[in-house]
C-alpha cells in the first residue's frame, strides 16, 4: 500500500474539524439559506425558520454531534426566536426515538452548549 500525504491545508483543516475548533465548524457548515419561494414544498405550508432550526438541533442530538456543533445549533435556534424551553422540548422529543443511553448522552452535551453548569443536579429527579 502506498502513503498519500495530505497537503498541509488539508491536514490543518482536518485536525481542527476533529477537534471542534468553533470557527472552522461555522466556516464548513453555514447556516443553510432561506430557501427561494419556488423551492418551497408544493403541499401545504413549509417549515418556519424556528422550526427548521429545532428540526437542524434535533438531528445533531440524534447523530450525537460535539457541543460545538450543538452550541452553533442552539445559537441559531435562538436566534430564530426559539427559547430555552423548546430547546429542552427538542431533547425530550429525540430522547423518546433515540433511547435513554444517547438521551443521558445528548444532555450533558446539551447544558454545556446552554452554558449551564455541569454536574449532577442536588436532587435527584425521579424517587424510588
Amino acid at each position: 500500500m502506498t502513503e498519500t500525504r495530505m497537503s498541509t491545508a488539508a491536514r490543518e483543516v482536518l485536525l481542527r474539524l476533529a477537534a471542534g475548533d468553533e470557527r472552522s465548524l461555522r466556516a464548513i457548515l453555514r447556516a443553510t439559506p432561506e430557501p427561494e419561494p419556488s423551492e418551497e414544498v408544493a403541499v401545504g405550508s413549509s417549515l418556519d425558520r424556528r422550526t427548521r432550526m429545532l428540526v437542524r438541533l434535533g438531528a445533531l442530538l440524534a447523530l450525537d454531534a460535539p457541543t460545538d456543533s450543538l452550541r452553533w445549533a442552539v445559537e441559531l435556534a435562538t436566534a430564530a426566536g426559539a427559547g430555552e424551553d423548546a430547546v429542552a422540548a427538542v431533547l425530550l422529543a429525540t430522547g423518546s426515538t433515540t433511547g435513554s443511553a444517547q438521551l443521558v448522552s445528548s444532555a450533558a452535551r446539551l447544558a454545556v452548549a446552554l452554558d449551564y453548569e455541569s454536574g449532577v443536579p442536588d436532587e435527584p429527579a425521579l424517587t424510588y
